[in-house]
């Protein structure tokens, strides 16, 4: 059933192995704080990012430079192309291929991003019931999204199962069918499903960070990241992905800062408009988030502002939370390597 990597994974996870976790909601600095941590600690990074898998998709996505990487290794960036499909579930199944060789190496990984849902399907090995699938009722499905619309699919999907309507985008059809797919061939709404795998315990010894930072400072740097990727070329990147043939209806272009550049691109809004919205959305955005981050239990909240926005005391207290939970031998491993190196 599992790729050769997924057994091997989790064989390594019986040990209860341990993993950090660094998110919260976009642009609160995560991508700085989790490079320090990783250089303290002998990490390696594997990017929660649903954005940042993604080739050629540079400035939209704030994809880490190799520079800012400071020769910390990283994972699940630049994986994939932007016509290719990327979901929770693949996103579980390449970290099941990339996990087990940093716990060879001897280093800790540090999974970082703000995709909450990511998060959550790693930490608890959720299972997407992907053996719930029938040729048949998907392709009825998507004759029906074909010949009625997004809308109306999304509709049936509201009737029997409110809660995933409410989590899945009604322009989302993929995700809207999958859902109704599930429904009908199981006759339980696929909510409840993952509610159940959600409720597991984690299969990790894990310390689990949430960066935060107050509103107003968080919707100025908001601000401040879409003005510099405009500055940076964003227009640019997107009319490049529109020329090579990606459109809307790809999972790549449904991301903050490509669905509202590519609308100015097609004549739907001005160039002033588009920014707007993405300002807009995300900052609606970051509001999930942090919506998501207070359900989760056992996270560890850093509040910027508590620290007087000081780097080296964020980073000082969140190593002195994962020593005392006796995830820091990666990091003693490291500093042993790295001494042997200088000598």
């Amino acid at each position: 059933m599992f790729p050769d990597g997924n057994r091997k994974m989790k064989n390594v996870c019986d040990e209860k192995c341990p993993l950090i976790v660094l998110s919260g909601p976009t642009a609160v600095g995560k991508t700085k704080l989790s490079i320090a941590l990783a250089k303290a600690l002998g990490g390696e990074i594997v990017s929660a990012d649903s954005m940042q898998v993604y080739r050629g998709m540079n400035i939209g996505s704030a994809k880490v430079t190799k520079e800012e990487m400071q020769g910390v290794p990283h994972h699940m960036i630049d994986i994939l192309d932007p016509w290719e499909e990327f979901s929770v579930a693949v996103f579980k199944e390449k970290c099941c291929q990339c996990l087990p060789g940093i716990y060879e190496r001897g280093h800790i990984p540090i999974v970082t991003g703000g995709t909450g849902f990511y998060v959550q399907a790693l930490l608890k090995d959720v299972d997407f019931a992907e053996d719930a699938q029938d040729g048949e009722v998907r392709t009825w499905l998507e004759a029906m999204a074909e010949e009625k619309g997004a809308a109306y699919l999304h509709e049936r999907l509201n009737q029997v199962d409110p809660v995933s309507a409410q989590q899945i985008h009604a322009n989302n059809i993929k995700r809207t069918i999958r859902a109704l797919e599930y429904f009908y061939l199981t006759n339980e709404p696929i909510s409840r499903h993952n509610e159940r795998e959600m409720a597991k315990s984690s299969d990790y010894n894990s310390c689990y960070f949430v960066l935060n930072d107050v509103r107003e400072q968080l919707y100025a740097r908001i601000e401040q990241r879409v003005d510099g990727m405009l500055r940076d070329g964003l227009v640019e990147e997107v009319a490049r992905l529109r020329h090579m043939g990606c459109h809307r209806g790809m999972t790549s272009m449904q991301g903050l800062g490509y669905k509202e550049i590519l609308g100015y691109l097609e004549g739907e809004t001005t160039l002033e408009e588009a920014v707007d919205l993405l300002k807009r959305d995300t900052r609606h955005f970051a509001k999930r988030q942090l919506t998501w981050f207070r359900r989760e239990k056992d996270v560890i909240w850093v509040n910027k502002n508590e620290f007087d926005y000081k780097e080296d005391r964020i980073l000082q207290h969140m190593l002195e939370i994962i020593e005392e939970n006796g995830l820091k031998a990666g990091g003693e491993r490291r500093a042993k390597d790295d001494g042997e190196k200088d000598e």
